[in-house]
């Protein structure tokens, strides 16, 4: 199968499908994470609907290959389906530094959260 031209997560657009480590299409592009002032890519969120159903939040690292027609995840189908859904992450109340700052992890669901909500 032809996935077009070598690109980035700058090239990435909403609807590209999505493959697991063995070719399998797992869904589609919803989402690119990245922040554009640090220009770092946190990752992707995919709707996995056709396939196990919901969206799933894909870690930077768990992206293996991005082209003009497709991305080639890391992971296998089982591992896809296993993946965090996106959500927001919760409210802190009262914030005493550093041991309540939220994982790298938290941070990428929440910035997922947000774009899917309307939020960023």
């Amino acid at each position: 199968m032809d996935h077009g031209a070598p690109g980035s997560y700058l090239t990435l657009t909403d609807g590209t499908d999505v493959l697991a480590s063995d070719g399998t299409t797992v869904g589609k592009v919803e989402h690119v994470l990245a922040d554009e002032q640090t220009e770092i890519f946190d990752g992707i969120v995919i709707d996995v609907r056709t396939g196990p159903g919901g969206l799933k939040f894909v870690d930077a690292p768990q992206v293996g290959e991005i082209f003009e027609r497709a991305v080639t995840l890391t992971l296998t189908p089982a591992e896809i389906e296993a993946l965090p859904e996106p959500s927001a992450s919760p409210g802190v109340i009262e914030s005493h530094g550093e041991e309540d700052s939220d994982s790298a992890l938290q941070g990428k669901l929440r910035r997922a959260w947000d774009l899917i909500s309307g939020r960023y």
